[in-house]
């Protein structure tokens, strides 16, 4: 995520914070120092909601625990002022996985809250044979405050608000009854329903929640689009889509033959080959970077990119948009053997998809009389 920095790893999963929640560290700390203007409060206030993020990063390790036993690796988890995001590789397909896996983070809030309750039971009866040791009091109510964020983090994620966890716990449950699209798209609008609610309890109560109100909104709509978009993608082979007229570059050729291609077609990335082999991706953003610093007369084979991914005809295009997501590139070259083929581009895929939900669209309308 962007605008994050890197503050450590866990069991092979790195941690970020994002630059916002600075931003929620200096209004609590503001908050907590105005009323006495004492800086002992300020410092407790951030202490408190450090450690209230510390429960945080436990309640994601549980999700990515649960996922990585079925094999999904968790990418990374980011701390946002409206708590924490755990992004898996992927959502399991089985149902009864993707319950498991939703379910494992409220489940640490309730261990803890239990471990915790265990704890304060006899330190509270000793509070009472000790009424004047003030340390023992004050630790044992931050303790307290402990029990109550970690049950009110388990109640409040399990809130049917797609795609929290209560959320995808519904979508699961759905989806064992009908299928995943479908499942997923009540869910979002149960969630997006929730979104509403949060929203009015905010204007009266508690602004925050509108922050809420609208990460579960926007989270709702995109995780159904990703579905839904997942769905029309799935068993398509990359052959059928693939754009298979394009302009090639060789390692000789300047800068200038890019340009000139650039300007007379939409091809914003081209493949460099040498004797009818593939030997490089020219991307435009290096075309560009290069333009800016050296000129035109650079030779393509001194900017070239050497290392890239390659797609298979016979690959399904759900694997290519995956990869195309992840950062492999804008564009895919695809190569039957040795020999280059085609192109899938993150550009091909979105007109793709935009002619198959207009096909379903024309589908689903009633045949008049």
């Amino acid at each position: 995520m962007k605008w994050s920095w890197w503050i450590g790893r866990i069991l092979g999963i790195d941690i970020y914070m994002h630059s916002t929640f600075l931003i929620l560290l200096a209004w609590v700390a503001v908050s907590y120092y105005l009323p006495g203007h004492s800086v002992v409060a300020a410092l407790t206030g951030v202490l408190f909601i450090l450690c209230l993020f510390g429960i945080v990063i436990l309640h994601e390790m549980g999700h990515a625990l649960v996922a990585r036993r079925f094999g999904i690796r968790t990418k990374d988890i980011t701390l946002l002022p409206i708590g924490g995001v755990a992004r898996l590789e992927r959502m399991p397909e089985d149902p009864k996985q993707e319950l498991m896996v939703a379910l494992a983070g409220p489940a640490v809030n309730i261990v803890l809250a239990g471990l915790l309750f265990a704890v304060l039971m006899p330190m509270l009866g000793a509070a009472v044979l000790m009424t004047w040791n003030d340390s023992l009091l004050t630790f044992g109510a931050f303790l307290g405050q402990m029990l109550w964020v970690n049950v009110a983090l388990a109640l409040f994620n399990l809130l049917p608000a797609f795609p929290m966890d209560g959320g995808r716990v519904l979508r699961a449950v759905l989806a064992m009854r009908m299928n995943y699209t479908q499942a997923t798209r009540v869910a979002a609008s149960i969630g997006q329903g929730m979104a509403v609610v949060f929203g009015l309890i905010g204007l009266f109560f508690n602004p925050f929640l509108i922050l809420i109100a609208l990460f579960v909104w926007v989270g709702a709509g995109q995780e159904a689009t990703f579905v839904q978009m997942h769905a029309v993608l799935s068993g398509v082979p990359i052959r059928q889509v693939m754009v298979t007229d394009f302009r090639t570059l060789s390692p000789q050729d300047t800068l200038i033959r890019a340009v000139g291609h650039t300007l007379a077609g939409f091809q914003q990335d081209f493949p460099v080959l040498q004797d009818g082999r593939l030997v490089g991706m020219l991307t435009q953003m290096d075309l560009l970077l290069t333009l800016t610093q050296r000129g035109a007369q650079v030779p393509v084979g001194e900017v070239m990119q050497r290392r890239f991914e390659t797609a298979d005809p016979s690959e399904m295009l759900e694997r290519a948009a995956a990869r195309l997501e992840s950062g492999a590139g804008r564009t895919l070259p695809v190569l039957q053997g040795r020999q280059l083929v085609g192109l899938v581009t993150a550009d091909n895929l979105h007109e793709f998809l935009l002619i198959q939900y207009a096909l379903e669209e024309a589908n689903q309308r009633p045949v008049a009389a």
